[in-house]
């Protein structure tokens, strides 16, 4: 028998791999090649199965409903604003397999170590308690309405289901959503056909003008786009070698198709008269026959669930992408169980109104989205010669900063919500001067943020 050289290295099998029922232990570091697994068509599930949900149907009902849309104007906003973030959904996927780093990570090299720890912390505060309560509410609605459980009941038994799903993590996340897609397409494809044939397409709007139209697309461009800030999440498993324009092409689609086909359902459903004393989901299934709204009350939880498992994994990412020196034992699962705790009570508290809530939600996280986004995709086109071993190198470098990174996003914030932002609480400047302006927030603070920061990295230092 002989023997191999003790000089000999031992390549070390992966310990996490593919595995679908095992609680994934990585943070922000970058995912080792032996763990890397997976096709970019996965991508496609990932990113289409949360939006096949009730929060999705209620962008195109408010847009015609609050912002004074006939159906057609609604649609046309909500198609492009839909189209815009899930463009920008797929190029900063792509920095997924090449890095192999959560996506609020990757945010170092615009912001700095440092600095990312502000929009880092800002979206763990959007995903897990924002759009956590937010879905959380819709199913728990959903839940009462299906069983007469009392809405608070109905809330924690929907909130388990989801922690739990990201709590083991990436790769059971991957493989729930993949199931949940043709149960919710078939669904909602059920639930279209029959909301069509009852619709008013030619209803006239409430004169919502270009005001409401703006709007309406802010509305759609900030949940598409909202999904930006974890982007890379879902696709640092795969392998660096993984088709880009398939890496690209794949969370786009998903995104795009979901949201457009349900949200388009919202707004046709909306020119159908409901009961005014009816919950938001009440109104939404009242015209369908009682079987089939059963199981759109079921699509409904489900799908709740799909997109809270993304939002409360995520939420976790962007935390452990502060690069805090936390305890062994606060890890990324762990760090899951306490967003959703903080969601829960958030949700919690937003049961009594939650339309308004929502409508309001859907604007603010635009607010801060534009400008972030506007500086990270600035900063990948100026790194486009950079090798790829330099970049790596520095976002581990705990003493890299980027100051023109921050001070960008600040001012295209401090700039855009003062001056344009439209909501009940509170109108800026512009849309009280002329109306028709609508709500522009966040197409200013991005425009603000990218123009900005391109001057000042390009400026001698």
């Amino acid at each position: 028998m002989t023997t191999a050289p003790t000089s000999t290295p031992v390549e070390l099998g992966p310990e996490y791999g593919d595995k679908v029922i095992a609680v994934e232990t990585a943070g922000s570091e970058p995912i080792p090649l032996a763990e890397r697994h997976g096709s970019p068509r996965g991508l496609l599930w990932t990113w289409a199965s949360p939006n096949i949900e009730f929060a999705t149907v209620y962008i195109g009902v408010i847009s015609v409903l609050f912002f004074g849309l006939n159906f057609w104007q609604a649609s046309a906003a909500l198609l492009l604003g839909t189209a815009l973030g899930a463009v920008t959904h797929g190029v900063l996927s792509l920095d997924g397999p090449r890095f192999g780093v959560p996506q609020m990570a990757i945010g170092r090299f615009a912001f700095g170590y440092k600095g990312n720890a502000l929009p880092s912390g800002v979206n763990a505060l959007v995903a897990g308690v924002g759009w956590f309560a937010v879905n959380s509410v819709s199913a728990a609605f959903a839940l009462n309405t299906l069983t007469g459980l009392r809405p608070l009941p109905s809330l924690l038994l929907v909130v388990v289901a989801e922690i739990v799903i990201g709590f083991i993590g990436h790769n059971f996340v991957h493989a729930f959503e993949r199931y949940a897609l043709p149960v919710l397409a078939v669904i909602f494809l059920l639930a279209g056909v029959w909301t069509f044939r009852e619709a008013d397409l030619g209803a006239p709007g409430a004169g919502g003008g270009m005001g409401g139209f703006l709007l309406a697309f802010s509305a759609a461009w900030g949940y598409a786009a909202g999904w930006n800030p974890g982007a890379t999440d879902y696709s640092r498993y795969l392998p660096p070698t993984a088709t880009r324009w398939k890496v690209a092409l794949y969370p786009a689609l998903g995104l795009f198709v979901s949201i457009s086909a349900v949200s388009l359902i919202g707004a046709a459903s909306a020119t159908i008269v409901a009961p005014q004393s009816a919950t938001p989901t009440a109104a939404f299934t009242g015209h369908l026959p009682s079987w089939l709204g059963n199981l759109v009350l079921l699509a409904i939880i489900l799908g709740a669930v799909s997109a809270n498992a993304l939002n409360v994994y995520s939420s976790a990412m962007s935390i452990t992408s502060l690069g805090l020196k936390l305890p062994t034992w606060l890890g990324r699962s762990a760090i899951v169980v306490l967003c959703g705790l903080a969601g829960t009570a958030a949700a919690w508290a937003s049961l009594a109104d939650a339309g308004h809530a929502y409508e309001a939600f859907l604007l603010v996280i635009a607010y801060w989205v534009g400008p972030w986004l506007g500086v990270v995709l600035v900063e990948r086109w100026l790194q486009a010669r950079t090798p790829d071993a330099e970049l790596t190198q520095r976002l581990g470098d705990r003493a890299f900063s980027n100051w023109p990174g921050i001070a960008s996003l600040l001012l295209g914030v401090a700039v855009s919500v003062p001056l344009f932002s439209n909501q009940e609480k509170y109108v800026g400047w512009v849309p009280e001067q002329w109306p028709s302006f609508g709500d522009i927030t966040c197409l200013v603070g991005f425009a603000v943020s990218a123009g900005l920061y391109a001057a000042l990295r390009r400026a001698p230092r």
